[in-house]
């Protein structure tokens, strides 16, 4: 694994890490808000930077990286856009 994912993955679970901390404090609800877009966005993050290939330059990560968020977010666009559909088929 090179060492611009390895440490890409290290620092994205660090910010993970904190933003569970953020989450159990009880003191300002508002850190809380940050500790939970925190947690979410670098989750996101890490889907895409754990699956780049170990080789892959800084360049070529960037990119890998727009496309497979570019996916995720197509993903979950289109879960978004079937719940009507899907909520039918119950009924």
């Amino acid at each position: 694994m090179s060492r611009l994912v390895a440490r890409a993955e290290l620092a994205l679970i660090c910010v993970m890490a904190l933003g569970f901390v953020l989450i159990a404090q009880q003191v300002a609800f508002g850190l809380y808000q940050v500790g939970l877009l925190t947690v979410v966005a670098s989750t996101l993050l890490h889907i895409a930077v754990g699956n780049l290939p170990p080789d892959a330059g800084p360049g070529r990560a960037l990119l890998l990286t727009l496309a497979i968020l570019g996916l995720v977010a197509a993903v979950f666009g289109a879960g978004i856009l079937l719940v009507p559909l899907l909520s039918q088929l119950g009924r």
